[in-house]
């Protein structure tokens, strides 16, 4: 089953392709929704109370390299792709809807774009995750640069490539190098269980640590990588930064809790505090620069850099319950800022803009899309009730135990994230309504993709331990390595003290 969601995307992306013109919006949307319904189906086969991985695949692939084809999911991904299945649908459906130029190439772009990110999720072998990591860009290489907007478009996707790229690099180097210094003259293996249980001395984990945390941050992005954010953002289709901020940024989040803790864990406690420091320069950057913005799509922009601060917080407090709240915080974003876009998709068909500055009352006779849109700000502003909420206590609580500076100003971040997100709201729905603007309610097909996303949303604010509950165990084993490291220099620096 995990190789037929894998690859389903991909082939669902040939077949429309190959199909007649009038067929491959369908062709490609029924494949996103078999994705879906098989990663559904694993979640119901997924056992929380089973250690390890689960649904494995494992076979030699380059024996000579010690390359497997491993793959694999447990409390961590399982979740993560779930989410990304959910996502792609609502882009891919939203797309078919208001089916783009060169549909063929646009929906093979997409399949493939998916079939890379689920392989991130799933891979369980060093190299074959730098081959997903590295084969995201692809897709969307071609979705902005082909079917952006503006005619900074091509600059804005060749910057977004170059510094991705650069950290994409560092990365393949970093995991060469843990490979041939693990096996240290014997066989090469590339299996992430293999180097967890062979882990380096700290003086290699040093260096290539940041060799990962470079490709990471910048794929997230992260404050002082992310200057390829507001240019990208300017440039993809509303559908098309669906994916590439609710899921193609988690995977470098998911990254830090897959490779870095478990791998470097000597190197995680050495640079932890710069990572925190990291953290909350995101949250405080990104959150500033959010109600700066009038242009919704680098409001969610900056938005998502002040998230993915918070989930990073999260992973390097190096407390199963922060880290535990920062995987279900991933999926709280990925899904509101999905709802986010696919919003402004519809205001922006309608109005000709997405800048806030120029709408207003459109509210006033669109009742379903105002609850639509209020659900996801409160949300986005993680107001009591909602699970944005949950996770967010989640990682603060875990800071106050151990990092109670880095919690208080991580708190300055909730605060102004209610600022931002209620302008944004205020701004669009209410005031007067601009001459020239026409307030409508949303149509039909939009309104059930949009619905979707808000009904998962609302799921999850009732019910939070669905992921939880299922993360938790993973989540630990997960922190538990780096956490020793950080209790054995504690202890160390005990004893050498006066």
């Amino acid at each position: 089953m995990i190789q037929i969601l894998l690859w389903l995307p991909l082939a669902a992306g040939l077949v429309a392709c190959l199909a007649p013109r009038r067929l491959t919006p369908m062709v490609a949307t029924a494949g996103a929704l078999g994705a879906l319904v098989l990663a559904l189906a694993l979640l119901a086969d997924f056992d929380p109370n089973a250690a390890g991985l689960q649904q494995v695949v494992d076979e030699s692939w380059i024996p000579d390299l010690g390359v497997r084809y491993q793959l694999g999911i447990d409390g961590i991904s399982i979740f993560l792709v779930v989410m990304t299945t959910v996502l792609w649908l609502a882009a891919t459906a939203y797309s078919a809807i208001r089916t783009p130029d060169r549909p063929k190439t646009y929906f093979l772009m997409m399949g493939l774009g998916q079939t890379a990110t689920l392989g991130a999720f799933l891979a369980q072998d060093l190299l074959l995750f730098v081959l997903f990591f590295d084969l995201m860009l692809l897709p969307m290489y071609f979705l902005i640069g082909g079917w952006g907007e503006g005619e900074g478009r091509v600059q804005a996707t060749i910057k977004m490539i170059v510094y991705t790229l650069v950290g994409s690099l560092l990365m393949l180097v970093g995991a060469v190098a843990t490979a041939v210094l693990v096996a240290d003259g014997g066989q090469l293996s590339f299996s992430m269980a293999d180097l967890r249980a062979n882990v380096l001395p700290e003086d290699s984990q040093d260096w290539i640590f940041w060799f990962f945390a470079a490709a990471f941050l910048v794929k997230m992005p992260a404050f002082l990588v992310h200057g390829w954010m507001s240019d990208a953002y300017r440039a993809a289709p509303l559908p098309v930064l669906v994916c590439l901020s609710g899921v193609l940024a988690k995977v470098g989040a998911y990254g830090f809790l897959r490779i870095v803790l478990p791998t470097f864990p000597d190197a995680t406690v050495q640079f932890q505090e710069v990572l925190l420091v990291i953290a909350l320069a995101s949250i405080l950057y990104g959150s500033v620069m959010a109600f700066t913005q009038t242009e919704a799509r680098l409001i969610a922009g900056y938005s998502s850099i002040a998230q993915l601060g918070f989930i990073t917080l999260g992973i390097f407090t190096l407390r199963p319950d922060a880290a535990n709240g920062a995987v279900l915080q991933m999926v709280n974003h990925g899904l509101v800022v999905a709802g986010v876009f696919l919003i402004f998709a519809v205001i922006s068909e309608r109005t000709g803009s997405s800048d806030i500055t120029k709408l207003g009352g459109l509210a006033s006779r669109a009742p379903v899309l105002a609850v639509l849109f209020l659900i996801v700000t409160m949300a986005t502003l993680a107001i009591p009730g909602s699970s944005n909420f949950i996770g967010e206590t989640y990682i603060l609580i875990g800071a106050f135990q151990d990092k109670v500076v880095y919690a208080v100003i991580a708190f300055a971040g909730v605060v102004m994230a209610a600022y931002y997100a209620l302008r944004m709201y205020q701004r669009t729905m209410h005031n007067r309504l601009p001459d020239g603007l026409e307030s409508r309610e949303i149509s039909f097909g939009p309104g059930v993709i949009i619905g979707g996303l808000v009904a998962c949303i609302v799921t999850l604010a009732v019910y939070p331990n669905l992921i939880l509950k299922r993360s938790d165990d993973s989540v630990t084993a997960t922190v538990a390595a780096a956490k020793q490291q950080d209790v054995d220099l504690a202890a160390r620096t005990s004893e050498t003290s006066p």
